[in-house]
Parts: C-alpha cells; sequence; structure tokens
C-alpha cells in the first residue's frame, strides 16, 4: 500500500509540474475539383483551420493538399459535394498528433471537469 501511495503521489505531483497539453489527430487531406471551384475548396478548408501545403493544376482540375485537424473533416463529404456540383474529391491519411490551441484545451477540461461533478 505504501509504494502504491507514493507512486500516485508521485504522479499526480509531476503531472501538475510537467504542463500537459492535449492533443488531436492531424490528417493530410487531397482535394482534387475541377479548377472553377478552387476558391469553394482553399476557403472551405481554411474555415476548418486547416493549412494549405500545396496546391497544382493538372488540365482543368486542381489538387489540393492540406493538413486539417481530424475533429474538423466531419461532414467535410457533404459540404465538398455541395460546393462543387459533385464534381470534387477528397482522401485523408493520418500524418501525426498536434497540440490542440490553448482555448479548445481549456473548454475540454472544463467540460471533464463539469462532467466529474455531475457523477459525484
Amino acid at each position: 500500500l505504501a509504494f502504491r501511495l507514493a507512486a500516485f503521489h508521485a504522479f499526480r505531483e509531476s503531472f501538475k509540474v510537467s504542463n500537459p497539453r492535449i492533443l488531436e489527430p492531424l490528417m493530410t487531406v487531397e482535394v482534387s475539383a475541377p479548377i472553377e471551384f478552387q476558391g469553394n475548396v482553399l476557403g472551405s478548408l481554411n474555415k476548418r483551420k486547416g493549412l494549405i501545403i500545396d496546391t497544382e493544376t493538372q488540365e482543368d482540375y486542381c489538387v489540393v493538399l492540406a493538413e486539417v485537424p481530424l475533429n474538423n473533416m466531419f461532414g467535410y463529404s457533404t459540404e465538398l459535394r455541395s460546393a462543387t456540383q459533385g464534381k470534387g474529391e477528397f482522401s485523408m491519411e493520418y500524418k501525426r498528433h498536434s497540440p490542440v490551441l490553448p482555448n479548445v484545451q481549456e473548454d475540454l477540461i472544463k467540460e471533464h471537469q463539469k462532467k466529474l461533478a455531475e457523477k459525484k
């Protein structure tokens, strides 16, 4: 019991001092759409807090490469289809985890503490 309590308190103290960060998955997103919808595609990715890495034009299509948080990608297929008259396509794959913005982290912590208080 003494070792358990010592480990518990050591972890708690080191956790407070270490300034922990909440991480979120960051996805590499590749969007292909006709050139006339390039502005719509770039705007929709920017609206979802995406970082545009590269844009290419191939004949009458543009290909946009971006990094976007996974949480912001939910519902993107519907938005892309409506913005490109059903002609746009996208694919995404996991790239890495990155820290969330400080205000988002604060909101997540407050929400978690509220749920813990409701359980008691």
